[in-house]
């Protein structure tokens, strides 16, 4: 169903995530060592194409970042400029380029279960969990109902193998690491995650139902930033911290693994300047609760429902 929200009074302003811009900064250092490597060789764009039976535009979009070379495009590039001893480390710089950007459509070939039983695996060695979300609840959090409309939103977005149900029972699975006392979670999400309606009321009020049970679990703490917060660090977007060892960024197309000590420093430095505004406990379920009684009172039927209470009241 379409995405709206329900009484908003402020828009958060999306900006481009500085992951996105990381990556593509590999991207364009791998695009610039694969020219060296042709100029040292001689060739020109034109000829390399002819050696390699390729179209000029391949080359061009490879040297200029426009798009990411295989395995065996390295190895033919270095082979035609008679560069062999370069394929290595190119290979190398081709290897971390992927294993930051993770494409959902190539991760998820076999379907979503799968990756939700990958995810299982490195939960289990993890044991403090930070997320800022913008736009979604956090996985870890979410309903059946709503796990279903995340999953079914990506399949369709994907062309993506049609497995929900597998998939919604690997989530609802992992949950039960939130009873594990040897972890700790540490969830931040702004007011506007509760008001986006991207799945039927009913369910979404459900899911908010499930967030104020969580607000009492031992070793879960759920801050929400209210509309009426005044933000230290613009909310761009959302991410995990895990340990203190991996970041990770989901985007539109992909899933971001960020790894460097220096972008998980400043990841780390932006959860808890949002954690510190953040409204916890009994103020925290305040206002999830007021977003539950405005979406009853915009279901069909409420109003009506009370209208005919008070003409019948003599």
């Amino acid at each position: 169903m379409p995405c709206r929200v329900i009484s908003s009074r402020r828009h958060t302003v999306s900006g481009r995530s500085s992951a996105v811009t990381t990556v593509q900064h590999a991207r364009e250092a791998l695009g610039g060592r694969l020219r060296e490597v042709r100029r040292s060789s001689g060739l020109t764009g034109r000829g390399l194409a002819e050696r390699l039976g390729w179209p000029p535009s391949k080359v061009s979009k490879l040297e200029n970042a426009r798009q990411t070379p295989s395995a065996e495009d390295i190895r033919g590039w270095c082979a035609a400029c008679g560069a062999e001893a370069e394929t290595e480390g190119l290979l190398a710089s081709l290897h971390t380029l992927e294993s930051r950007h993770a494409e959902w459509r190539r991760m998820l070939q076999g379907g979503a279960s799968g990756h939700q039983s990958e995810i299982a695996t490195r939960d289990a060695k993890t044991r403090l969990f930070r997320a800022f979300e913008t736009a979604a609840i956090p996985g870890l959090l979410q309903t059946a109902g709503y796990a279903r409309a995340r999953f079914a939103e990506g399949i369709a977005a994907h062309g993506l193998p049609n497995d929900i149900d597998a998939a919604v029972a690997g989530r609802l699975a992992r949950q039960q690491i939130l009873y594990d006392p040897s972890k700790r979670f540490h969830f931040v999400i702004t007011e506007a995650v509760l008001r986006f309606q991207t799945c039927p009321p009913q369910v979404m009020l459900a899911q908010l139902d499930r967030l104020v049970a969580a607000t009492t679990l031992p070793n879960v703490r759920l801050g929400v930033i209210s509309f009426e917060t005044t933000y230290v660090s613009t909310p761009w977007h959302g991410f995990w911290l895990l340990d203190e060892d991996l970041v990770m960024v989901e985007t539109v197309s992909a899933e971001l693994n960020l790894t460097q000590p220096q972008e998980i420093e400043v990841y780390g430095r932006v959860f808890a300047s949002q954690a510190a505004v953040a409204s916890y406990g009994s103020k925290a379920r305040a206002i999830i609760m007021s977003v539950m009684e405005q979406l009853r009172a915009a279901l069909p039927g409420e109003a009506d429902g009370a209208e005919g209470e008070i003409g019948d009241q003599p």
